[in-house]
């Protein structure tokens, strides 16, 4: 059958077992150093390893595929073997290895995204701006893509603005450089632990959309977003002018 299953760019896995330890269908092993899918109809399609990924490495794609065999999960959990304890300390070991090798990687945390960081700003930079106050560019609410209707008549002949929660606080004039003009909906696939494909399908596909802008973090697991509007952009059956536009951590437009 052709149904919605994940699929693991080996290239982009360095093999952290984040993906493993979220499915818990237990569909997902680690083999020599990389994810693999490696039971097709414990696969339920819902994602639950998607938002985890540091990289990227995994996306959604429609292909042949076994049915989910529920009842196979469940005898498969029900014949595990307890791990005894040797075993048991051994994994955490390892587990503490791979995530002290990434830490080493990224300075700070297993993924890229969560590392610390400190901006140091001039004093011109820090000083109140000789500005009158800003004026808030939110054209509706909600504003949550979870939250949103997929229809709605401020989509109508809208310029849609996707954004990623944390450019609003990462980027000082988020309101008048981005948000002006637009139709703003906001999202994280990495704390919502959602697939925002189908949804914004729905709202590109059911409204009269005359832009979309996807404005990301640099941060890897910010791809999530990027890759459902994208996605979104491409089953809609539309033809919309789009663009990407990404933020450093720092508060800089990179692209």
């Amino acid at each position: 059958m052709i149904r919605k299953i994940i699929h693991i760019d080996e290239e982009k896995c360095n093999g952290c077992g984040l993906c493993a330890e979220a499915c818990h269908e237990g569909a997902i092993d680690i083999v020599d150093g990389k994810a693999k899918l490696m039971r097709e109809n414990f696969c339920d399609g819902f994602g639950d390893c998607l938002p985890g990924c540091p990289t990227g490495a995994i996306t959604f794609e429609e292909r042949e595929a076994p049915e989910y065999d529920e009842s196979a999960v469940k005898a498969a959990k029900g014949a595990a073997r307890p791990v005894d304890e040797r075993s048991a300390r051994t994994e955490v070991e390892r587990r503490k290895k791979t995530m002290n090798e990434m830490n080493h990687d990224h300075h700070e945390g297993g993924c890229p995204g969560s590392r610390m960081m400190q901006f140091t700003q001039n004093e011109a930079e820090s000083a109140p701006a000789n500005v009158s106050k800003p004026v808030s560019r939110l054209a509706q609410w909600p504003c949550q893509i979870k939250l949103v209707p997929t229809q709605a008549p401020f989509f109508d002949g809208a310029k849609l603005l996707i954004a990623a929660d944390c450019t609003a606080y990462a980027y000082a004039n988020m309101h008048e450089d981005f948000m002006r003009g637009k139709v703003t909906i906001i999202g994280c696939p990495k704390l919502d632990a959602v697939d925002y494909t189908d949804k914004l399908t729905e709202i590109i596909r059911n409204n009269d959309i005359k832009s979309v802008t996807i404005l990301r973090m640099e941060v890897p697991c910010c791809g999530g977003l990027q890759r459902a509007a994208e996605n979104a952009l491409r089953s809609s059956g539309k033809f919309i002018p789009w663009q990407v536009v990404t933020i450093s951590r720092d508060g800089r437009i990179l692209d």
